[in-house]
């Protein structure tokens, strides 16, 4: 799935990190069960804290949103990953006695804090297309990634977690997502984006945050 025109071209210009990030040892270890169970654990834990850094950027991208529809797309986004995924994590997580309260507690590692102040970052000192381009690697990665592992993965423990990400609720958010991208690109950059002088800084905004995805799952590799 392409979700949209601007993104493959945001896909294709970070080159061999895309692959480094959506095919990941982390990741060839959800799809074939052999990611052991401390390290999953441990990336829950973190990719808790990072959803709550994550839910705040999409909420900043309600601030700088153009339009009312956008603004609802991006508030939807919002509610989605607090009200959704991340009780995913927490259910996940209370099966192994760790409860809500824990994982808010819990320490972030370096690998989260540059990603996440990364993606604030990008927003703050930003328009709405700069933080698009920081967010998009993973909200669009993971829906690239799931329906990967849901069309290649055989028995495996991790197969809730594929689901999420290759399910109908979240690829219609990632389609929402690319429709987004794609209108606010046409209104910043105008009908042939590549052509602006914005676009290699768009580029490497997104590049940088899939690098950042890649640390994040080789922090996931390292409980």
């Amino acid at each position: 799935m392409s979700y949209g025109r601007t993104f493959p071209l945001w896909r294709a210009a970070a080159g061999d990190h895309w692959s480094a990030y959506t095919r990941h040892a982390f990741v060839e270890g959800l799809r074939d069960g052999s990611l052991s169970r401390a390290a999953f654990l441990h990336y829950l834990v973190q990719d808790y804290l990072f959803l709550v850094q994550f839910a705040r950027a999409w909420a900043l991208a309600v601030t700088k949103a153009d339009t009312i529809e956008d603004m609802r797309i991006c508030a939807a986004i919002t509610r989605a990953l607090i009200d959704e995924e991340m009780r995913l994590h927490v259910g996940d997580c209370a099966e192994e006695g760790i409860d809500e309260n824990t994982l808010f507690a819990a320490e972030e590692r370096v690998g989260n804090l540059a990603y996440t102040r990364f993606v604030l970052d990008a927003g703050q000192g930003g328009d709405m297309l700069d933080l698009l381009a920081a967010l998009a690697p993973c909200a669009l990665g993971y829906g690239e990634i799931g329906l990967r592992l849901k069309a290649s993965a055989g028995a495996t423990p991790y197969s809730g977690w594929i689901d999420t990400y290759a399910g109908a609720d979240y690829q219609a958010g990632c389609a929402d997502i690319g429709a987004l991208i794609d209108r606010v690109a046409a209104r910043r950059l105008g009908p042939d984006p590549q052509s602006s002088p914005r676009w290699p800084d768009l580029c490497r905004t997104f590049t940088t945050a899939t690098r950042l995805e890649v640390g994040f799952w080789d922090m996931g590799l390292d409980p």
